[in-house]
């Protein structure tokens, strides 16, 4: 996969050179690009941004100097992703479809935003265009977003994480739940013992421990992943019956355990 990001903090992208983002991209799995965008300004003040029209605080990025970078990087096999917070909830299912695209382009807006007609053009011309947020709150510009968004997608990428298996039973992987707690040694610390059923050698009892244990808490944090699981029939009988036992101690101002024996139990 091929990734550009375009910036007027290009060093802000520094990041990308590290841990396995950097390994995939010395292995050849992924090439990453950041590049200037005032590169592509015509004036001597290298300007970028311009007053918004209309009125209002802030100021707006220019579509004039956007267009001239991303018609040098965008090919017709493109995605262009823009970070911006009035854009549709960057998912891990939307990271899974991004992950599929040869080619993504970032463009990392700044100030109030990029001239909407940037996007409209693109999209227009027949260029995948997402804009997307990482979440409901607001940045000083798109560079962050950007990091996340290019972690969560490389790591999707065929040969880039060394255990496959992982990406199933992680939160908000293909399993649709949110992870079970995880424990290393030592199996006691500070008077907090790793729960036995992970002790106990049992394959079947362990992967039955971790998946009511992941139940529990998608039940108390994200209900709403359980419904879309349910609704996909991806609940077995027994898996109802630990989210039911789950309910009841919620509605009762309890919390569902992360430790204990196995199967509904609670503190």
């Amino acid at each position: 996969m091929k990734i550009d990001v375009i910036s007027i903090f290009p060093a802000y992208l520094d990041a990308l050179k590290l841990s396995l983002v950097g390994k995939a991209q010395e292995s050849g799995l992924l090439d990453v690009n950041v590049r200037d965008l005032r590169d592509w300004t015509t004036d001597r003040h290298r300007t970028v941004d311009d007053t918004p029209t209309g009125g209002g605080a802030g100021m707006v990025m220019k579509p004039d100097v956007w267009g001239n970078a991303l018609d040098d990087v965008l090919q017709r096999e493109s995605t262009l992703v823009i970070p911006t917070p009035s854009g549709e909830v960057f998912t891990q299912a939307l990271a899974a479809r991004l992950a599929q695209r040869p080619h993504l382009v970032f463009a990392c807006g700044r100030y109030e935003g990029i001239d909407a007609r940037v996007a409209q053009h693109y999209r227009a011309a027949g260029i995948a265009t997402v804009e997307a947020s990482i979440g409901d709150y607001v940045l000083n510009g798109g560079e962050v977003a950007a990091l996340v968004m290019i972690e969560a997608v490389a790591r999707l990428i065929p040969g880039m994480v060394g255990n496959p298996e992982s990406l199933v039973e992680e939160s908000h992987g293909e399993a649709g739940l949110l992870e079970y707690p995880v424990y290393t040694k030592p199996v006691s610390w500070r008077g907090i013992e790793i729960p036995a059923p992970l002790l106990s050698g049992h394959h079947a009892n362990i992967a039955r421990w971790r998946r009511d244990r992941a139940l529990e808490k998608t039940a108390a944090i994200r209900p709403d992943m359980l419904a879309a699981l349910r609704d996909r029939g991806g609940l077995s009988q027994t898996d109802e019956a630990v989210v039911r036992a789950a309910d009841e101690v919620l509605r009762a101002g309890g919390v569902p355990a992360t430790e204990g024996e196995g199967g509904a139990d609670f503190s």
